[in-house]
């Protein structure tokens, strides 16, 4: 009966999702941002907010969010202006936070997601920039909370999404892809375990048919794309359960508990008036010129969506290894190198997409960290393109480059591993093996041509792996056929 009751409503989903964009310093005050620095070592007078301290707009900050403007199909406001939100936070000593209200800069754009039975279009209300908050750190001290200002007035977007998604499913997706473009734009490096990347979602429930909107709760603490899935999973039937039950959704903000796997309510919901937003009185508008606007359209990347579609028609590959290879725009750039360096594309696609991911995935890595070149990948790739080694000594010699530096032809010789294609060294052999085996012959004679692959194995044991088995091949047909 549960099952049927949840079948009588849709989840109607909104995401906002926090991007620390990667500039040098920080939104409004020229102090470095490092990810992982001493507590309190990243700060100035304006970060600690101090009394007669003005913010000064970091350029990159706006350079970036248009980048993601554009790369999402968002209207680009001309003028825009900064406010303050106003609200007690512990790690933002000034009291407020500088942001965007009623004049965003982005507005407008989509997201396109892909899912195995369908695609949708995921629309985006707004994309805005502010700055982050500091740190509690409530683990390290059993009496007192600490804080660390060193991520206070770090450069953040805002990114948020009409309430347009209506499973779990769907906001994987949707996150997926917004970590997929700002990694390709270069403005975020995605990474959500280290809060680069964070996200908000807007949950509520509503018998199916119905256009109006039921109560929603608001849900933090997600550190991963797929705590995000799950919290939502929860959330969608915790709001069921409760209204069959006869109760009511209050609005909220609930906490995601990873220990529990489920949420619990942290603080009744705000709205927008709880904050006293009012334009921040000490930054100027953002004007956004023509020439600026074309400026950022010309330093636009090709995204993977474009870079999928050339992959299939220019390196003739499937869909499917298309998607797999230009999923990060590092794997895709490093795929690249590699066919540059080997001029054949399916060589190169073939070595990535076994060999290289085996190891990311065992690894838990990213290209970025893989200890193999392109150059000294492709290298080894050439070795059996030429036949100096088989499938076997090529694997043999890539998980060997993985903890060394030497080339592969160096460390194929130091293995022993070169392949012998001189005929005149391998021909006494395969003549010795045909002496050896006339039963064997006269059954391969006889139609039993599957005994090829027998004498072939025994031209390899007698050479202790050297021999080209192709030529091996060739060899012991010529002398059987005749």
């Amino acid at each position: 009966m549960r099952t049927i009751a949840h079948e009588k409503y849709e989840a109607v989903i909104g995401l906002e999702v926090h991007a620390q964009l990667l500039t040098k310093s920080k939104a409004f005050a020229p102090v470095t941002i490092e990810y992982g620095g001493a507590p309190n070592t990243q700060v100035t007078p304006l970060c600690l907010g101090h009394p007669g301290t003005l913010p000064v707009i970091n350029e990159n900050l706006v350079r970036y969010i248009i980048k993601m403007g554009l790369a999402t199909g968002c209207s680009v406001a001309r003028k825009s202006i900064f406010a303050r939100k106003n609200y007690f936070y512990p790690d933002l000593p000034k009291g407020y936070q500088i942001s965007q209200y009623d004049t965003p800069i982005c507005y407008d754009g989509a997201i396109n997601i892909e899912l195995e039975e369908y695609d949708k279009t995921i629309g985006l209300t707004r994309i805005h920039m502010e700055e982050d908050a500091g740190k509690s750190i409530h683990d390290q001290d059993p009496y007192n909370t600490l804080v660390d200002l060193n991520r206070a007035g770090t450069p953040l977007i805002e990114i948020v999404s009409e309430p347009d998604i209506r499973t779990p499913q769907e906001a994987y997706a949707y996150l997926s892809k917004i970590k997929q473009i700002v990694q390709y734009l270069e403005i975020c490096d995605g990474n959500m375990e280290e809060g680069s990347l964070r996200c908000d979602a807007n949950v509520s429930v509503r018998p199916r048919g119905r256009e109006k909107f039921g109560t929603r709760t608001e849900l933090k603490n997600m550190n991963s794309f797929r705590n995000v899935e799950r919290a939502i999973h929860y959330e969608i039937y915790r709001q069921i359960d409760l209204i069959e039950d006869g109760g009511e959704v209050v609005q909220q903000t609930r906490l995601w508990d990873t220990s529990k796997m489920e949420t619990r309510s942290m603080r009744s919901k705000e709205e927008a008036h709880d904050y006293r937003y009012f334009p921040e009185p000490d930054l100027p508008p953002i004007i956004v010129t023509d020439e600026m606007l074309e400026e950022i359209k010309e330093e636009l990347p090709e995204l993977a969506d474009v870079r999928q579609k050339r992959f299939v028609e220019e390196y003739e590959m499937s869909e499917v290894d298309a998607v797999t290879l230009t999923d990060s725009k590092y794997l895709a750039d490093y795929y690249e190198e590699v066919t540059e360096y080997l001029g054949n594309p399916k060589a190169a696609s073939n070595i990535v997409l076994s060999e290289v991911l085996r190891v990311l995935n065992e690894q838990s890595i990213d290209i970025r960290e893989f200890t193999i070149g392109a150059d000294r990948l492709s290298e080894l790739v050439k070795l059996k393109e030429d036949d100096k080694i088989n499938s076997s000594a090529l694997q043999k010699i890539f998980n060997k480059m993985l903890d060394g530096d030497k080339s592969a032809e160096e460390y194929a010789k130091e293995m022993n591993l070169i392949q012998v294609s001189d005929s005149g060294f391998l021909e006494p052999i395969v003549d010795e093996i045909i002496s050896n085996n006339p039963d064997e012959v006269q059954r391969y004679k006889d139609g039993k041509k599957q005994l090829i692959g027998f004498f072939i194995g025994q031209a390899m044991k007698a050479s202790k792996g050297k021999a080209n088995p192709k030529l091996v091949k060739d060899l012991i047909t010529e002398k059987l056929d005749n």
